[in-house]
């Protein structure tokens, strides 16, 4: 029985795409007399299968070797274009932290979606997201990566823009879909590169011919740097960043996944790159520098934002930072870490602070307050979270942050500082958070704000629960150091940026008026931070301006002089046409004649050609 689960292991993507399939007859309105729950029952079921398979291959595969599945799909010559994938522990591991994040989301949309008329809807669209995430992790193919990178994308965008009959709503999808694009076409253009060079997409051809490639470092750089925005655009990262602050207008279910494992199959693509841009040291240079920008400059973001949500969007890209620097650094290890770690923390973060919205209907921080009194879950579960994510010893977020701490000690010091401040930054930001929304006398608006049902706090308990049992989780995956080898003075000044952050974030005093300064210089800083280094603005004056410019020209040019020499031979063959019909007179002798013609001067001038050769 084993056996065929595990020979079956390619079958659970597909359970989350048959469950947004069978969703269908709801979501278009063909069934109606039942309402949208049996779509959203289904889903669940369908992802519950999905997470129970991937848990029973991945106790029976734990520490064997991979093995691979190739679906042949075009050849020819030497190309040779195939889907393969990889039934490891790595990629069933992640497999079955999607299904279960997915599931835990699912079970939290049940609840804070309940009145929605498009239920079924969102619940197809959620199978979707989770059957391409799924295969994303099975993937062992460049191009087949670049295809579920795609469905990601489109899911992106539906998701965000699911409530499109607001405005703003629409905007905020479509801008989320074109910052993508910009990363994805990119990506194409690596991945056509190196099947041209290599002959197959398969991860493991591309790691051999990485190996011993000879390629100039021009050819290579770009390569990479192609290879590279689309992880890029996923994890938004800067110079793509700005499209998950948008994403925000999504639900809150569909941002539970978007901030804990969409960012994250993003960062697990780009370690699986890894081998392949070590071919450049141009590209792992650029890769450390996009992640410290964006680590630090999103971590200072954050604090400036009185949206709930978008305070906690920004401390994403800021980790996915950390983990663009592990890559570049070719620390792997650390970066799978942190990715779990954070995966785990954010997705309970985020349950956490939609159980706030759906109570009070608002997501300023300025209109909340002393919810810990009436919510006692969803602070818990807000308190375990930031404590998950932070350097907070025993949790997951220690443990990622020390392994960082301990491998940059020697090889690169300064991003040991790096790594303290950007977790000293997030605690602080976090506890800002608690603070104005948990602590404090009630608002107008938080005043009568029961405690949520328990289709949202029974997966919220699940993800403390989870949380919590990070540290044990690893350790028996082997993967925690023991702790006579620790780095001590590490360990000390993680531990100090976490407990300083707490401490200056729960302690300082931050009126709610303060949050919108008066004073000009504080009002900058406050203005620069949170409109996100007016990265926006720039774009406009710069890229979108230049965009425009050029549109205006080929507009112009297509009307002006295309379009004039179209017209220019339309007319003179209508005029040809008008002239030749007046030599048309029925006469054979006149077309013989005329042909005669032709041919004469046609024979003089290869004639004359012939004689000019010789």
């Amino acid at each position: 029985m084993i056996e065929f689960f595990i020979q079956t292991t390619w079958l659970i993507p597909f359970y989350g795409l048959v469950g947004g399939i069978f969703t269908l007859p709801w979501s278009i309105g063909i069934i109606q007399r039942t309402g949208p729950l049996p779509a959203a029952y289904w889903n669940l079921l369908m992802t519950l299968g999905a997470w129970i398979h991937g848990l029973v291959v991945f106790s029976a595969i734990w520490n064997q070797p991979p093995q691979q599945l190739s679906i042949n799909w075009f050849q020819m010559a030497d190309l040779d274009l195939s889907f393969a994938l990889q039934i490891s522990s790595l990629s069933v591991g992640a497999m079955a932290l999607v299904t279960g994040l997915s599931l835990l989301a699912q079970l939290f949309a049940l609840g804070y979606m309940e009145k929605d008329y498009a239920l079924a809807r969102f619940f197809a669209l959620m199978g979707f997201f989770e059957g391409a995430m799924s295969g994303l992790a099975l993937s062992d193919s460049l191009l087949l990566s670049y295809c579920f990178l795609e469905l990601l994308t489109l899911s992106t965008y539906l998701l965000v823009g699911f409530w499109y009959a607001q405005p703003l709503v629409v905007k905020a999808s479509r801008d989320a879909f074109l910052t993508k694009r910009v990363g994805d076409i990119l990506l194409l253009m690596g991945v056509i590169a190196l099947s041209t060079l290599v002959g197959s997409t398969n991860f493991t051809d591309l790691y051999q011919w990485a190996k011993t490639a000879n390629v100039p470092p021009i050819e290579a750089t770009l390569i990479c740097v192609a290879l590279l925005a689309g992880p890029t655009g996923k994890c938004a990262q800067f110079p793509l960043h700005l499209w998950l602050d948008e994403a925000m207008e999504a639900p809150a279910p569909a941002s539970v996944l978007r901030n804990s494992l969409v960012v994250s199959c993003g960062a697990y693509v780009l370690i699986q790159l890894q081998p392949i841009l070590a071919i450049s040291p141009i590209a792992k240079e650029i890769l450390v520098t996009i992640g410290t920008l964006t680590a630090i400059g999103s971590c200072l973001v954050a604090i400036a934002q009185i949206d709930i949500k978008r305070a906690l969007s920004h401390s994403t890209s800021a980790y996915m930072g950390l983990v663009f620097i592990a890559v570049g650094i070719q620390w792997t290890n650390f970066a799978l870490i942190l990715i779990l770690a954070h995966a785990i923390a954010k997705a309970l973060l985020f349950m956490s602070i939609g159980c706030v919205i759906t109570t009070t209907n608002s997501q300023d921080l300025t209109e909340m307050g002393g919810l810990g009194k009436t919510m006692p879950i969803t602070a818990s579960a807000f308190v375990v979270g930031t404590a998950g994510l932070i350097g907070l010893f025993p949790l997951g977020g220690f443990w990622a942050m020390e392994g960082g701490i301990d491998h940059f000690w020697l090889d690169a010091p300064w991003l040991v500082g790096v790594l303290l401040l950007v977790n000293g930054l997030t605690a602080f930001n976090l506890s800002r958070v608690f603070r104005l929304v948990f602590l404090g006398s009630s608002q107008v608006k938080t005043r009568c704000a029961p405690e949520v049902g328990w289709q949202m706090a029974l997966p919220m308990v699940g993800l403390i629960v989870t949380t919590l049992s990070t540290p044990a989780i690893l350790q028996s995956l082997n993967i925690l150091p023991y702790w006579m080898s620790l780095n001590q003075i590490g360990v000390i000044l993680l531990v100090v940026s976490s407990v300083l952050g707490c401490s200056l974030g729960s302690t300082m005093v931050l009126q709610r008026i303060w949050l919108r300064p008066m004073g000009k210089t504080a009002r900058f800083w406050h203005n620069l931070l949170a409109d996100d280094f007016y990265i926006d603005q720039i774009y406009r004056v710069s890229v979108v301006f230049a965009v425009t410019q050029f549109s205006k020209f080929t507009d112009w040019f297509d009307r002006s002089i295309v379009d004039r020499l179209v017209n220019l031979v339309g007319i003179t063959t209508i005029l040809g046409s008008q002239g030749l019909k007046y030599s048309t007179n029925g006469k054979s002798q006149f077309y013989v004649l005329t042909i005669l013609l032709g041919v004469s001067i046609l024979t003089t001038f290869i004639s004359w050609k012939f004689l000019q050769i010789n």
